[in-house]
C-alpha cells in the first residue's frame, strides 16, 4: 500500500518527477472528487460521462487527465482505504480502547459507503490494503478485549461483518430511515459488543411511509 498519497498524486504520478501544471492538478481534483461523490451513490456503475458532469469538465477533459476510468476508481479506491487504515491507527493510538474502537467505528461506517461494489468492479484490486484493513480490526478489537471494554465471545471477524451491516437504505417495508439511522445501527452494535451498560441512542426511530 502505498501510505497515505491522495488520489491526484497517485494519478499524477507518471514516473518523470516533472512538477503538473496547476490547471491540470486543479482539474483531477475535481475529478476525484466528483468520483468519490459518485461512486459513494452509484457504485460499481458509475461512469465517465456522469464523473465528468460532476466535475464541471467535458469527456475529452476527463481522458486527458486519467487513462481510463478503472485508473481513477482504482486511484479513489486506494486513497479511501488508506483513509481508513489511518483512522484505524488514530484509534489504536487513543490511550482509551474502547474510545479508540469507536471512533474508528464511525469513520469506518462513512468512509466505507464510498466504496460500495467499485471494489467487485475493479476485479477485487488492492488486496494489500484489504489486508492493512483487516489487521487494524483485529488490533483494534483485540486491545479493547484486553482491557475488558469488549465481550471476549466476539471474534474480530465478527466485528468486521457487523461494522458492515450499519449502512443501510434509506426504506425498508414501508419505513423511510431517520436523519441518523446509521448513527443509530452503529451504537447498538456497539452496545451488543460491550460489556457495560448500554449508551442513549441518537436521533428518532425510522418512521412509517406517508
Amino acid at each position: 500500500m502505498e501510505g497515505t498519497r491522495s488520489a491526484v498524486d497517485r494519478l499524477l504520478d507518471d514516473g518523470s518527477g516533472r512538477r503538473p501544471r496547476a490547471d491540470a492538478r486543479r482539474n483531477l481534483e475535481r475529478l476525484v472528487e466528483a468520483a468519490r461523490e459518485a461512486a459513494g451513490e452509484i457504485g460499481g456503475e458509475v461512469t465517465a460521462h456522469e464523473i465528468a458532469r460532476r466535475a464541471g469538465v467535458g469527456v475529452g477533459t476527463f481522458y486527458r487527465r486519467v487513462s481510463t476510468l478503472e485508473a481513477l476508481l482504482e486511484a479513489v479506491l486506494a486513497e479511501v482505504l488508506g483513509e481508513i487504515v489511518e483512522k484505524g491507527d488514530e484509534g489504536l493510538a487513543d490511550p482509551d480502547p474502547w474510545k479508540g474502537f469507536c471512533d474508528f467505528a464511525a469513520s469506518y461506517t462513512r468512509l466505507r459507503n464510498e466504496l460500495c461494489d467499485i471494489s467487485e468492479a475493479l476485479g477485487g484490486v488492492l488486496g494489500e490494503a484489504r489486508t492493512e484493513l483487516r489487521e487494524r480490526i483485529r488490533m483494534l478489537v483485540e486491545r479493547a478485549q484486553g482491557a475488558g471494554a469488549m465481550r471476549a465471545d466476539i471474534a474480530w471477524q465478527d466485528v468486521a461483518f457487523l461494522l458492515v451491516s450499519v449502512s443501510t437504505g434509506d426504506h425498508t417495508v414501508g419505513l423511510h430511515a431517520g436523519e441518523h439511522q446509521w448513527d443509530r445501527n452503529l451504537r447498538i452494535v456497539l452496545d451488543g459488543l460491550r460489556t457495560p451498560e448500554p449508551a442513549p441512542l441518537p436521533g428518532a426511530p425510522p418512521t412509517e411511509a406517508g
